[in-house]
């Protein structure tokens, strides 16, 4: 008879196709994960692993078991956190990850996960809007908000938790300040601030896109590392920056002017998980975000 836990070895190996890293994802020993495989591979009557001193990979054999078997487990699992969160077993904490002004738009989240679950608690970490992903890929938080679209293997995205309009911030000194708005195709006479991280180009040109609508290159100017960096140089005049909307109302400086984007599209935001780390906690924190408003 296989275990759920013999189970979920073997769909944790047939990912990590590595028996340390999937020891220290289990937290078991290597020699646990062996001993799981070959039990394993004595009940279905063949090698479910190809394994050389070089690499590790499945077999046809195993190939078709973890299709058959990942659906299924997955249904299984899923039934489980529902009990629990029915019967109140939800706790522990969860940190969450979120952007400056960002931590207020989910506010309403965090009051409905608590509400739901109050053996839980959640701690904040400052998510840096130059580097979105770094806390999420260190394991330093369970869960960042960030803007979407988010195509990173190994990461799960969540419900939209809102949607914000983009405006253009820049110097009251800036020719443009005394304008009511702006379009993209204006961006070919800007000079944006560059990022000194190594975030995803498709994520940067959410806010800040390489070219404008018609093709014209979109020049980046100083080197920044973080949020305050961004609207010192503004202020400066050196550079102009694309942002959420909202950023006017929380940091209403009297040296930045917040012009709207006439055709920028709407930002989405949700959350974002590691998969191979999702747990009910998070999965009870997700679920509080689709209650309605």
């Amino acid at each position: 008879m296989i275990e759920l836990r013999d189970i979920e070895i073997f769909l944790t190996l047939a990912e990590e196709l590595h028996f340390g890293r999937t020891a220290e994802r289990l937290r078991i020993t290597p020699g646990r994960v062996s001993q799981s495989i070959a039990k394993q591979e004595r009940r279905v009557g063949g090698a479910l692993f190809d394994r050389t001193t070089r690499r590790v990979r499945l077999t046809p054999l195993g190939e078709q078991l973890r299709q058959e078997l990942s659906t299924g487990y997955r249904q299984i699992m899923a039934g489980l956190d529902a009990a629990s969160t029915a019967a109140g077993g939800v706790s522990g904490t969860l940190t969450l990850g979120t952007m400056g002004l960002q931590a207020w738009m989910v506010q309403r989240v965090v009051d409905v996960f608590q509400a739901r679950h109050p053996d839980a608690r959640v701690a904040h970490r400052d998510v840096n809007p130059v580097n979105p992903l770094a806390l999420l890929q260190s394991r330093d938080v369970d869960v960042a908000h960030v803007w979407l679209p988010v195509r990173e293997p190994g990461l799960t995205v969540g419900p939209v938790t809102h949607t914000s309009d983009q405006v253009l911030v820049i110097a009251p000194t800036h020719p443009y300040a005394e304008r009511a708005s702006i379009c993209r195709e204006d961006f070919g006479e800007l000079t944006f601030v560059a990022h000194r991280s190594p975030i995803p180009a498709y994520l940067e040109e959410v806010f800040q896109p390489f070219h404008t609508p018609s093709g014209r290159p979109i020049r980046r100017g100083p080197l920044i590392t973080n949020w305050d960096d961004q609207l010192k140089a503004v202020s400066a005049g050196q550079a102009v920056i694309a942002t959420p909307a909202e950023a006017a109302r929380f940091y209403p400086w009297p040296n930045l002017v917040y012009l709207p984007i006439r055709d920028a599209p709407p930002v989405q935001w949700a959350l974002v998980w590691r998969t191979d780390a999702e747990t009910p906690l998070i999965r009870a924190f997700a679920a509080a975000a689709t209650e309605p408003a």
